[in-house]
């Protein structure tokens, strides 16, 4: 089975509503509509199934082969196609650890309905654990899953001889034996010790491959989206070598989301993502790329995507590239805290797309930004880019002229996902802001080569005064004006 490069994701980052909800919050019943139209209409080979943060229907495969017996015979779950549930981290998120339990115990169920429908594979084989930050924790949900979830089998129950019975001959025997566990890395310090972490898990493990998430948004977030891109690329480069040195194959998934701020992956700029991260074999296709763009737009980017290669890694001096993504992310965080109270204000009249469940984002959990607290990424990127300040020219002020260089050298694309940015810019906001912010971003425009939206700038002038002046019945739907002039909610 090939592994899948296009992953349709549940990310909220659209701002048009899909033809097949009757909502503008996905949930439910749509959601599982939208997994069809993603396997059959847009040539997605892969689902991620979003169990923590949101909202999640954990049937999902009984509904989905029910509904459309008829697609899934031909394109089967688990063969053809995948379904990847993304479950909670319980080192991190202690409240949701039992959504973790829960969701690892139906994927012997969902195999269960693959059978009753007459298919023969494991619908769901793998799992994505967020905020990976260490071997240890990818080892417990793959224990968890063979010894207590499929070790129950030989759990006798009652008595033997007394009427007591083993619960494979009650209930069924469950399978899949095994699960992949894919490592999600979200903070600074596992992203650079991704190669590390990934080796020693492979110990006395005999895997064919390895696939590995490096996550875009939520370092983008915290550390400014140069420094994401930074640490994605050393990253990516510490895996091949894992890869070369173990004879594993390692098979990055990448999770770009439409904003420049957020990975810039839309449907006219999937080779300049391709050419930034030409050793990733699986992109995220978000929900803003799915519907936000033509229809036909959509399903040739996906199947571009589909049909280029994967290449080795872009060779980058790594510690040049850690250097610079530290001294970003220093200005970026001061930039930041300058205007959290305006972004925490904005974001409240970002409206919602998914239904989600209470998260906290990593800027909650960071020592370095003191107790401040933001909205996560999409609603964070929104805000900004709702008053006219892309928040993509954070933090770059931090950088003379030399590593300014040395930056291009190590982010290829910078200079078109700038200029994709720049557009967005309200140079009369811009001067209404804390110094700090307002310099710094003043110093990167005079570095790149942009031409304003003269009509965008008009939308984002007026959500800043309304917002000021306290005059908010008219900021939601102002913010969604800017939302479809960009083309992406956040």
């Amino acid at each position: 089975m090939q592994t899948p490069r296009c992953m349709s994701t549940q990310h909220p980052d659209n701002i048009a509503v899909p033809f097949f909800s009757d909502s503008e919050v996905l949930s439910g019943e749509a959601e599982v509509r939208e997994a069809y139209f993603a396997f059959s209409q847009l040539g997605c080979t892969e689902q991620m199934w979003d169990g923590e943060g949101k909202e999640a229907d954990n049937q999902v495969v009984e509904k989905l082969l029910s509904k459309y017996p008829d697609f899934f015979a031909k394109n089967q779950l688990g063969k053809e196609l995948r379904l990847t549930y993304r479950v909670p981290n319980p080192s991190v998120e202690k409240g949701q650890g039992k959504i973790l339990f829960e969701t690892l115990h139906g994927i012997p169920r969902a195999f269960d309905a693959a059978r009753t429908a007459g298919l023969e594979t494991a619908p769901i084989f793998e799992v994505i654990l967020p905020m990976t930050t260490s071997h240890a924790e990818m080892e417990r949900v793959k224990d968890y899953y063979e010894k207590v979830v499929v070790g129950q089998r030989d759990v006798l129950l009652g008595e033997m001889g007394e009427g007591g019975v083993w619960v494979k001959e009650w209930a069924g025997d469950f399978a899949p034996e095994r699960i992949n566990v894919i490592p999600l890395f979200e903070d600074f310090d596992s992203i650079c010790r991704s190669g590390s972490i990934v080796e020693r898990y492979l110990e006395g493990k005999d895997n064919e491959y390895q696939r590995v998430f490096i996550a875009r948004s939520d370092p983008a977030l915290n550390y400014g989206a140069a420094s994401a891109v930074l640490l994605a690329k050393v990253a990516l480069q510490r895996l091949h070598a894992i890869e070369e040195k173990t004879g594993v194959q390692i098979l990055p998934i990448i999770g770009v989301g439409g904003a420049p701020f957020r990975g810039n992956f839309r449907p006219d700029n999937v080779g300049n993502c391709t050419d930034e991260y030409p050793s990733v074999q699986t992109f995220t296709v978000q929900s803003s790329f799915k519907y936000d763009h033509a229809f036909r737009d959509v399903v040739n980017a996906v199947d571009l995507v589909n049909h280029l290669g994967r290449r080795g890694p872009l060779e980058i001096d790594e510690n040049r590239a850690i250097a610079l993504a530290e001294k970003i992310r220093v200005e970026y965080q001061k930039q930041v805290e300058s205007v959290a109270d305006l972004v925490n204000g904005i974001a409240a009249f970002v409206p919602n797309r998914r239904a989600r469940k209470l998260h906290v984002g990593l800027f909650g959990y960071s020592r370095s930004v003191g107790k401040l607290k933001l909205p996560r990424a999409i609603k964070f990127c929104a805000a900004f880019y709702s008053f006219g300040v892309p928040p993509e020219l954070l933090g770059l002020s931090a950088l003379s002229g030399k590593e300014w260089d040395e930056l291009h050298g190590l982010y290829v694309k910078i200079d078109e996902d700038l200029k994709d940015a720049a557009k967005y810019l309200n140079k009369e906001n811009l001067e209404k802001m804390p110094k700090i912010l307002r310099d710094g971003v003043a110093s990167v425009l005079g570095r790149i080569e942009f031409e304003i939206d003269d009509d965008y700038a008009g939308i984002s002038s007026s959500i800043y005064t309304n917002y000021s002046a306290g005059k908010n019945g008219q900021l939601v739907e102002d913010v969604k004006a800017a939302a479809w002039k960009r083309g992406f909610l956040g």
